[in-house]
Order: C-alpha cells, then structure tokens, then sequence
C-alpha cells in the first residue's frame, strides 16, 4: 500500500447531517401537501362557499396562486437537498406568516400555521449551527 492510498480521506456524511437530510424531505412532504391543498382550493374542489378561484376575494386569489406554485417549488427544492429549497420554503413561510399574523381580518387567525413554521424555522437554525461546530472541530 502506497502513502497516497494509506492518507486517502473518506467523506462521509455525519449523522447530524444524515437527519438534517431526512428533516428536509419531510419538510418537503408538508409543502407538497400544502401546494395540493392551495391547488385544490383554486380549481374549485374545496368544500366552502368562497374556495372557487373565480368567487374568491382578490386578496385571497393573489395568496393562493402564489402559495399553489411556490410550496411545490419549494417541495422539489427541499427534496433534492438543493440550497435553495430552503429559501424558497422561507418565502412561503413568510408570506403565510404575513397572511395570517399580519392579516388575520382577511385571512383568518391560524396559530398552528404560524407555530409549525417558526418550529420548522428554529430546527433549520439549530441543525445549521450544529453541522457548522461540527466541520470546524473536524477543519481544527
């Protein structure tokens, strides 16, 4: 065996960084499901009285059509671990939290929306900073 083979590094992933993966993509089933159910509202299949694109209030249809193309979006994004799965996530997130703690006269009152995303949005933040102590004792 040679000294290039014997000193070879091997990347693997640790195993924070292993479940940060697997959060992402259950993370990217729940925006996949919120684009159906935008999806469902908008063409109609939703059971109110007002959940028709065309019998919705103009606030509503502007919300609905931009969460129904931007929580899919986000889904393939945070399924492929892309870096900007995420971002994309932080717009729909921001954008209902504007919806519903902003507007909640137009929108409704939905604190377990609100809740689910500041949670999401901390464990981002808590496995972020671990990955990053982790690299830098590994670099020292």
């Amino acid at each position: 065996m040679s000294d290039v083979t014997s000193r070879r590094v091997v990347l693997q992933p640790s195993t924070v960084e292993v479940i940060f993966a697997w959060f992402q993509r259950v993370i990217s089933g729940y925006c996949l499901l919120f684009g159906i159910l935008y999806w469902i509202r908008l063409i109609g299949l939703y059971p109110g009285s007002l959940w028709r694109f065309d019998l919705m209030p103009v606030h509503w249809q502007v919300a609905a059509v931009t969460l129904a193309v931007f929580f899919p979006f986000a889904a393939a994004g945070l399924w492929m671990l892309a870096s900007w799965g995420p971002v994309i996530w932080f717009i729909c997130a921001a954008t209902e939290i504007v919806m519903y703690a902003g507007f909640p006269e137009l929108f409704g009152h939905r604190p377990l929306i609100l809740a689910s995303h500041a949670a999401v949005a901390l464990l981002y933040i808590v496995f972020r900073v671990v990955i990053w102590i982790q690299k830098r004792q590994r670099r020292q």
